[in-house]
């Protein structure tokens, strides 16, 4: 194999415009692989599309990455790739003894191919043009799987909801069931998102709980998840700070919790020693009728700047609790502010032992003010 891994390292870049892996070995398993190159973030990136059966399966790797699964899918499962870069055209077999036979030739008509800079197309992960039932069902889809022009940000924000849980995928264990809980689930537009990218595309044996206060919603949500067929994703009516339902949680999804029921919510996910929390929080009033600072009144006594630089300030401080308990911590603009002010998601990853910052505390202190995370935190003994 190192003659086709020497191939795959002169190939795999910007220059590459697809690779087809089949020939599959057995009849039960991945039955072909389809590779491109896409750019996340201005990074360059290769993203696998495995399909088995009717599912498929997407991955995003990097060039290294992608070298190593593909040398391991050709000794191990498939018989034939076809590899097209910007002016050649190769075909690389694989015999059953393990013998690699490589031929190309040159293509130079492939040198027309849309330059991968130049793609103004946004790649989504659940992408325009095929139809999705739950996306249908919740009006953002018609049945041909076209966006409804007046309903097109909810689509961008559950792709971009994806985004942050595709990152997240190498820290989720595919080898047993994995309980994810969404507080505050409302109509549950992510909470089906979540079920479908995971559960169906991704292969993940996951249980998903949605929990809210309105029993209509709860009721309608329930309905459309039997209809699909998603035993493994039920609706709840409760509080988020009273419940107890379970004993172990994988991941916490706080999506638009009010005010306190945020910080209700991380400290439930803390309790559960979650591996990965994902909060956007809104209206965080709490902190805004708090608030002193002699230092600081100049500006706080404009009423629309006190309300922002507290919202602010209450996240900040909720990411540094998280911290605290042991997390690796990001906050990450969701959606753009020109469709929401309420833009800031709260990604939280266990990676250690909770540890103290004690400038927390002095921050509190300065700003006049005692976060419901922080104090829960304290009255547990944790901090």
């Amino acid at each position: 194999m190192e003659e086709l891994k020497t191939l795959l390292e002169a190939c795999i870049n910007e220059n590459l415009i697809y690779m087809v892996i089949s020939g599959a070995r057995a009849k039960d398993g991945i039955i072909k692989v389809r590779i491109r190159p896409v750019l996340q973030k201005d990074r360059l990136r290769f993203q696998s599309a495995a399909r088995k059966g009717k599912q498929e399966f997407h991955a995003n790797r990097s060039g290294e990455e992608i070298t190593g699964d593909i040398l391991s899918w050709m000794e191990k499962d498939f018989r034939q790739l076809q590899i097209q870069t910007r002016d050649r055209l190769i075909t690389v077999l694989v015999s059953k003894k393990g013998k690699v036979t490589i031929r190309e030739k040159r293509c130079d008509a492939c040198k027309n191919a849309p330059e991968l800079t130049h793609n103004r197309k946004k790649r989504y992960i659940l992408e325009e043009g095929t139809p999705v039932p739950f996306l249908q069902d919740l009006g953002v889809q018609t049945e041909d799987g076209k966006v409804i022009h007046s309903r097109y940000d909810k689509f961008r924000q559950i792709n971009r909801f994806l985004e942050f849980i595709e990152d997240i995928l190498p820290q989720m264990d595919k080898g047993k069931e994995l309980t994810i809980l969404d507080f505050g689930c409302g109509k549950s537009y992510l909470t089906f998102a979540m079920y479908y990218y995971l559960k169906i595309l991704n292969g993940y044996d996951i249980r998903i709980i949605g929990l809210d206060l309105k029993e209509d919603v709860i009721a309608h949500c329930n309905q459309l998840a039997r209809k699909y067929g998603y035993d493994k994703l039920t609706f709840l009516t409760g509080d988020i700070a009273d419940y107890t339902g379970v004993s172990r949680v994988d991941m916490v999804v706080t999506l638009h919790a009010c005010d306190t029921a945020t910080d209700y919510a991380l400290e439930k996910a803390l309790e559960w020693n979650a591996k990965v929390i994902l909060s956007v929080p809104c209206c965080q009033h709490e902190l805004n009728g708090q608030i002193r600072n002699e230092i600081l009144e100049p500006v706080l006594k404009y009423g629309l700047i006190r309300e922002r630089i507290a919202a602010l300030v209450t996240d900040a401080l909720r990411a540094g609790r998280l911290e605290e308990a042991g997390y690796q911590v990001q906050v990450l603009e969701f959606i753009d502010m020109e469709h929401t002010p309420k833009n800031i998601l709260i990604r939280a990853v266990k990676t250690g032992k909770p540890h103290r910052i004690d400038k927390l505390d002095v921050c509190e202190d300065f700003l006049g003010v005692e976060p419901t995370l922080g104090r829960l935190r304290k009255a547990e003994g944790n901090i």
